[in-house]
């Protein structure tokens, strides 16, 4: 009796086993598919394109992609064909919506300006254009030099400011492309991004003043209002003494005052006594006009 149950025992056991030994491997299956990521085809850059870069078919490709769908990817050669790059796009990286330029917006620096800004050139030199260091992508403040006054002499009265701040770069010269390495460019013009009231003021400055490109960190958004600075306050002299002197330089007296004219002392008017004669004829009028030296001595004639 015994061995019977001890039979019965070991078969259930073998029969329980492979039961779970069953179970085990179709959990094992299904959760294998589930957390296997899907592919699906996606349209990718068949090679490095730049800023500015016309797209052209030969750019494009489809590939396997793993994992979900990045946000606003296009999935059609159509949508992405004769658009411009306005953000580099590395090969086998998929090609954003965000990351070109409207149709028929074209390519080239144009594309790269975005809705409502403009791009403005400003000549620049070595000194102006920080050695060369002015490159796309950079940032800058627009410092200007020169008179309030009319006139462009530069004196006491001329002054230094800060005109425009965090600036960005967008081409030196003909290059729009952003170096990595921050290599400098020397070029004769560059073209910032800014918006048409500061273009205005750009323009303006330009032409009644002088320009210099201040280089900043571009992570360095901050803006810092100052006063400027006059050449006078250099000297030691005070901010409201702008038309006077420069040190070292002498001053010319001022003309003498001219000298009054005497004039001659008015004559007195004249004095007029009306007279009135009466008699048995009637009255009459008789008007006596007097000079003032006359009238003068008359009156003391009466006083005495």
């Amino acid at each position: 009796m015994n061995k019977r149950l001890a039979l019965v025992f070991a078969f259930a056991f073998v029969i329980s086993a492979a039961a779970s030994l069953l179970i085990y491997r179709l959990v094992s299956a299904r959760l294998d598919v589930a957390a296997r990521p899907s592919q699906t085809k996606l349209l990718v850059a068949a090679r490095d394109l730049g800023l500015g870069t016309l797209i052209k078919e030969p750019d494009l490709k489809f590939a396997d992609w793993t994992g979900p769908v990045p946000q606003h990817a296009l999935v059609a050669k159509e949508d992405a064909i004769d658009r411009g790059v306005i953000a580099g796009i590395f090969a086998d990286e998929p090609i954003l919506e965000t990351r070109l330029a409207p149709k028929g917006a074209g390519a080239g620096l144009a594309a790269t300006i975005p809705v409502g800004m403009r791009a403005v050139a400003i000549r620049v030199n070595e000194v102006v254009g920080i050695s060369g260091f002015a490159v796309p992508g950079m940032r800058v403040d627009v410092l200007i030099l020169g008179n309030p006054g009319a006139g462009s002499g530069r004196d006491s009265s001329t002054m230094s400011k800060i005109l425009l701040q965090n600036m960005e770069v967008l081409s030196a010269g003909q290059q729009i492309q952003k170096d990595s390495e921050g290599k400098p460019v020397s070029v004769q013009v560059v073209n910032l991004l800014v918006t048409p009231e500061q273009a205005e003021i750009l323009s303006l400055a330009s032409n009644d003043a002088r320009i210099q490109l201040v280089l900043r960190n571009p992570l360095d958004s901050k803006e810092t209002k100052t006063p400027g600075s006059r050449l006078a306050e250099l000297f030691g002299q005070p901010a409201g003494a702008s038309k006077t002197a420069a040190p070292g330089v002498a001053r010319r007296a001022p003309p003498p005052k001219p000298k009054p004219v005497a004039q001659a002392p008015k004559e007195p008017p004249p004095i007029i006594i009306e007279i009135y004669h009466g008699g048995k004829g009637g009255s009459r009028r008789q008007d006596s006009k007097f000079k003032g030296e006359e009238a003068a001595l008359e009156k003391k004639v009466e006083e005495k």
